[in-house]
């Protein structure tokens, strides 16, 4: 949808100056007439200008950094600090200039009357649905210090998760990465002078040896290719993964994986789980936090699943039952769903189920790290002990002619 940026006065004689999202220019000028302001003057935005089209092309706010941010305002909130204030004290504190765009716009809105949550809603590569519906329900309700508080301690959650799941594949990756470094050193480096020396006696050496300086030789001159070929191979697997359909067939994928798929069917399990007891806990009601819910799933296969179970518990299934049917979830958590929906505490049971499986990914990823590393570490030394082993087995062979 277009956005407008405008200039009006109100009422009492104050001027306005933001941005709104409109089909076109007619129709956002009636809403601001209909909103009480006198119009000065309206011009839409180009994508490559402007407040929108800096916030169109800027990439989303870190995750520690939004935790900052909420800190921030759950504190000046608490303090009891005028709304205005609050958001001129934030804006100065962001560090991002983007970020401090998007603060400026919804100040902007929020002195031209519209509410925290509405304003937020306009930035959504910013503020996320499930992070929109908590402010509003606090809004709504209240209380939005405590909802915020809630949602503090979910972001923390989630960032802990992310953090566990990263430590647990940066060392394997190390380890990997390291490998090739050391294998395509000696291939690209050492092996062109055993080449040279091995060059006039090629057809008395080993078979092995033989095939080595073959793969060297095509390396060598099909290089380019090669790299080409890897290239292009990675940029359409990601553009792939980047359609709605290929971010599903992927995201399915890896859930199949040995190893892999166990770890990350907890992770999401967690997400799920605790996602939907903090939306819970801010009012919502039950449909729309699963929707919320679902959108906040990093996997697509399990996120859809959701969103089929939604139009399930609509119809008056149970939630435990619509999950079930979908199979998107281990059946233990499902049980323990079910059992908080009978006793009618469905929100501490969700809780206790994203706990106990965070304890199980736990678990799992200690058990991983500590299989996984020997095991890369082996694989690798007998690699590249292979490699040397071929490269000096003329010479081997040579010394046990001689004597």
């Amino acid at each position: 949808m277009p956005t407008f940026q405008y200039k009006a006065a109100r009422p009492n004689g104050t001027t306005v100056e933001a941005t709104i999202d409109g089909s076109d220019e007619r129709a956002v000028r009636g809403q601001l007439e209909r909103d009480g302001l006198i119009v000065l003057s309206l011009r839409g935005e180009s994508k490559t200008s402007g407040i929108s089209g800096h916030l169109r092309w800027a990439r989303k706010v870190s995750l520690h950094e939004f935790l900052v941010f909420n800190q921030e305002l759950l504190a000046m909130l608490k303090a009891g600090l005028p709304v205005l204030q609050v958001w001129d004290l934030l804006i100065e504190r962001a560090e991002q200039p983007h970020f401090q765009e998007t603060l400026r716009a919804i100040r902007e809105n929020i002195r031209g009357g519209s509410a925290v949550s509405d304003a937020m809603s306009r930035h959504p590569k910013i503020f996320s649905d499930l992070y929109v519906a908590t402010i509003r329900a606090g809004e709504q309700s209240g209380s939005l210090s405590t909802v915020l508080q809630r949602y503090v301690q979910y972001l923390k959650l989630m960032i802990g998760l992310r953090q566990k799941v990263s430590k647990a594949l940066a060392y394997p990756a190390f380890l990997v990465i390291i490998g090739v470094a050391v294998v395509g050193f000696l291939l690209v480096y050492v092996m062109p002078t055993f080449v040279s020396v091995y060059g006039e006696s090629a057809q008395s050496l080993p078979v092995a040896t033989v095939v080595l300086l073959q793969i060297v030789d095509v390396l060598q001159a099909q290089f380019l290719p090669i790299a080409a070929g890897l290239v292009l191979l990675a940029v359409g697997l990601r553009s792939y993964r980047a359609t709605t359909e290929g971010r599903y067939a992927t995201d399915r994928w890896l859930l199949k994986l040995p190893g892999l798929g166990p770890i990350l069917l907890h992770h999401n399990t967690v997400q799920l789980t605790q996602t939907l007891a903090t939306v819970l806990a801010g009012g919502i009601p039950l449909v729309d936090a699963l929707q919320v819910a679902s959108g906040a799933m990093s996997n697509r296969f399990i996120a859809r699943g959701v969103m089929n179970a939604v139009a399930r518990v609509r119809e008056g299934t149970a939630v435990a039952a619509a999950l079930e049917q979908q199979g998107v979830l281990p059946k233990l958590a499902t049980a323990m769903v079910a059992v908080g929906e009978e006793t009618g505490a469905l929100e501490s049971m969700l809780k206790d189920v994203g706990e106990f499986y965070e304890s199980s990914l736990d678990l799992k990823l200690t058990q991983m790290t500590t299989w996984i590393e020997p095991a890369l570490l082996l694989v690798m030394g007998v690699l590249v002990g292979t490699v040397v082993v071929i490269m000096y087995l003329p010479i081997f062979q040579m010394a046990g002619t001689i004597q």
